[in-house]
């Protein structure tokens, strides 16, 4: 069973999870201020916090993906997930956003929390955009379409906290690539590997905090 450890992040203005071992990205590369990155240390396996501004209605229910019925927070995030994706990628959500409630935000006015999971199909050339994105989770290369574009399979699980006082959204990506799983034909190290990414999300749900709120002003 996986462990956890508590996090800082952004200078210790909110507080988490982590899986025990995993790296903090910025030790070893620049990541921008908006966001926090922790990598796997065994896998291609990644948890990237984002502070965002937050959605309005009418931006998130204009989205095109968006169907009508959809309440304004539901449409944010959906919006949000199909913003990590890049033009050329396929998104397939797997687990519809659903809200939840936020252990360690109860008191806290305003705020509101959806998770859900997605699989993003990726076309790229083999860099590994998935340690931080830049308009995308996608991988390193994982085998070949139809047409023999390289493209790479990562399972998305994400969390959207809504801080509606502070006009901010607060994400939260655990992307597991599926290509190293597949190419060594480990389907229960991958089944591990999505367990890990949801006990991620249950952990947060149950522990993330904010410790202060000036980070915001």
């Amino acid at each position: 069973m996986a462990t956890f450890t508590e996090q800082a992040y952004y200078g210790g203005a909110i507080k988490g999870i982590i899986p025990q071992g995993w790296m903090d990205s910025s030790a070893f590369r620049e990541v921008p201020d908006h966001q926090e990155i922790f990598l796997s240390p065994t896998t291609l396996s990644s948890q990237i916090i984002e502070l965002n501004s937050r959605v309005s209605p009418d931006e998130a229910l204009a989205h095109s993906t968006t169907p009508a019925d959809t309440t304004p927070d539901l449409a944010a995030a959906l919006y949000h997930i199909h913003d990590v994706c890049d033009n050329e990628d396929t998104l397939e959500i797997t687990q519809s956003p659903y809200p939840v409630t936020m252990a360690r935000m109860r008191s806290a006015p305003g705020v509101t929390a959806y998770r859900g999971e997605a699989t993003i199909t990726s076309r790229n050339s083999g860099s590994d955009r998935n340690r931080g994105r830049e308009g995308s989770v996608g991988g390193a290369a994982a085998g070949s379409s139809a047409e023999g574009a390289l493209t790479t399979l990562t399972s998305c699980f994400f969390l959207l906290v809504r801080l509606a006082a502070q006009e901010t959204d607060l994400l939260v990506f655990v992307n597991v690539p599926r290509k190293e799983f597949e190419a060594a034909r480990d389907e229960a190290g991958l089944v591990r590997e999505e367990e890990l990414a949801r006990g991620i999300v249950d952990g947060l749900v149950e522990r993330l905090e904010v410790v202060d709120w000036g980070l915001f002003v």
